[in-house]
């Protein structure tokens, strides 16, 4: 049979990258030995841990694509000497080259890969930390939308939804940050991490008639957004609003 799609041949024997989530784990495991940090130090220290994280699961990212992709085409050339379609090594560049288009495809779905997990990687560092800080929070339910987290749980957002809070993770915005308003309307505010500078001030208006806070690091805060009420650091989001309402779920034994 010929081998239309490397990556299908891949998974048809159990050889798979390694998901997003468990390398942004191992990721913020490297960082938190590095720093051995308290939890009320990572919170003073969240947005650098943001940007280290990221650029450490950057890094193990590569480590694991290296090895899958090593992996796959050893398995492939093995496959090929097996089924008799290299006999001899003179023959190795001729075969392979006839694979050309296979080859092209799967360094293609490599590179796109890549892209899409760097940015899927904002959201994934944000539920690694809070789990560290051991944040209660349920993810990606369906209320009216889908937002990433719902604190403390769906559950106590079906009984008090008032009581709740909703945080979403998009690297940039653009007009994405409209799906926030029907990602559940009734919660006690809804907070839009990101890292995105390009918010204009109309937008931050509209947001604020919609109860959004946009989350993102200091530096960025103070360099483009100084002015604007609805416009949180990470220190803030935590000591004005998640810490007190976590303090107020244990109060009432929500949590």
């Amino acid at each position: 049979m010929s081998i239309q799609n490397l990556k299908d041949f891949a998974d048809q024997r159990g050889i798979k990258l390694k998901i997003q989530k468990a390398i942004v784990e191992e990721a913020t495991e490297n960082i938190a030995k590095k720093y051995n940090y308290s939890k009320d130090q990572i919170k003073e220290n969240f947005d650098n841990l943001l940007f280290e994280i990221e650029s450490e699961a950057y890094k193990v990212y590569l480590k694991y694509e290296k090895e899958y992709g090593e992996n796959v085409l050893k398995t492939f050339i093995d496959h090929l000497v097996k089924t008799d379609k290299i006999t001899n090594l003179n023959q190795v560049g001729e075969v392979l080259s006839r694979h050309f288009n296979i080859f092209d495809k799967f360094f293609l779905s490599l590179g796109q890969s890549r892209r899409t997990r760097a940015g899927s990687s904002f959201e994934t560092i944000h539920n690694s930390l809070f789990k560290v800080l051991n944040y209660k929070f349920d993810e990606q339910k369906v209320i009216n939308g889908k937002p990433d987290f719902l604190m403390p749980s769906l559950k106590h957002y079906k009984e008090n939804p008032m009581d709740c809070i909703i945080f979403t993770s998009k690297r940039t915005l653009r007009e994405r940050w409209r799906q926030v308003v029907t990602e559940g309307t009734r919660g006690l505010g809804f907070f839009l991490a990101t890292i995105d500078t390009k918010v204009s001030s109309p937008q931050l208006s509209e947001m604020l008639n919609h109860r959004i806070y946009l989350v993102c690091p200091e530096s960025i805060k103070s360099k483009y957004y100084s002015d604007k009420v609805n416009v949180l650091s990470f220190t803030q989001f935590f000591k004005d609003f998640l810490d007190p309402s976590l303090e107020r779920w244990a109060r009432n034994k929500i949590i």
